[in-house]
């Protein structure tokens, strides 16, 4: 069992266990993310869905980003809170970076964003530098933001 799908399984069973429902908002990923979280068990009782926003506009329009830079703090934030808003649930997590091969809006490929937002608690945002091409700084990135949601939920 890879290491994303074993997360995704813990995720699932806390999910159930604390009522839990789960979104997601991804842009470097391309829905990588989503198809991890609706292939564990029982993910239709926890997984809201999860918004593909690879345009900037999209993100903008659908998610609220602010203008600016997409591979940002601001701009997972506002994604993880878009997609609790836009699809009902009480966490949101995102995805945002530069894949490669080169660069993106001044940051090296690599350079990934994972946004939390949890209801009732302050969003958060990290910062990653991963190496690998372009498909494995990918699955590093949903790794991290797997992480990042069962971490989150063993702390409530």
């Amino acid at each position: 069992m890879s290491p994303t799908n074993k997360l995704a399984e813990e995720i699932a069973a806390l999910a159930e266990e604390h009522g839990h429902t789960v979104a997601t908002a991804e842009s470097l990923t391309g829905g990588q993310l989503t198809v991890q979280l609706a292939a564990a068990p029982n993910a239709s009782s926890w997984f809201r869905g999860g918004v593909v926003a690879y345009s900037s506009e999209v993100k903008r329009d659908v998610l609220d980003v602010p203008l600016g830079p997409v591979v940002s703090k601001p701009a997972a934030m506002a994604m993880a809170s878009g997609a609790c808003r836009v699809l009902g649930a009480r966490i949101g997590v995102s995805t945002t970076g530069v894949g490669g091969p080169g660069e993106e809006e001044g940051q090296s490929p690599g350079t990934v964003w994972i946004g939390l937002a949890w209801e009732g608690i302050p969003i958060e945002a990290w910062e990653y530098k991963f190496g690998g091409d372009p498909d494995e700084i990918c699955q590093q990135a949903c790794e991290a933001a797997l992480q990042a949601v069962r971490d989150r939920m063993h702390i409530g």
